[in-house]
């Protein structure tokens, strides 16, 4: 079941996300499909901590990154989602090429949103997961 409430695309996505950490970051979307969103990062010099490993703030960024666009498009037109709380549980490290992220609704309220996050390395492992609670806040 599709459960957007507006226009959604890659290329959308990307768009507005221009000039942000999103594109600082090397993020990309990669596909839309009726529930889901997925974008990689790249595990590179932008993206890394002191030991050579994939920061864990930026599996963050990508999670609520993720998370956010699917509440922002799941919502009705007009209406603002905003964070309320994101958990991340790192898994395993990440050293070299890409990190892969997909993001499914867990709840789709009113009021409130809750979206899981999982992300994966090049070897299809899962290395975080995490889970971003939304607040949907209707037009003033």
């Amino acid at each position: 079941m599709r459960i957007w409430k507006q226009a959604i695309s890659v290329d959308l996505l990307t768009a507005s996300n221009v000039n942000t950490a999103v594109t600082h970051l090397g993020i990309e979307f990669l596909e839309v499909g009726d529930d889901f969103i997925s974008a990689r990062v790249p595990v590179d010099a932008r993206t890394l901590q002191p030991y050579g490993l994939l920061h864990g703030g930026v599996s963050v960024v990508l999670a609520e990154t993720l998370g956010s666009c699917g509440a922002h498009y799941a919502a009705p037109e007009g209406h603002r989602a905003v964070g309320l709380d994101i958990n991340a549980n790192h898994l395993r490290g990440s050293t070299s090429g890409w990190v892969t992220g997909i993001t499914r609704p867990v709840h789709i309220g009113r009021s409130t949103q809750v979206w899981s996050i999982e992300l994966h390395n090049d070897a299809g492992e899962l290395t975080c997961v995490s889970r971003l609670t939304m607040a949907v806040l209707q037009p003033k």
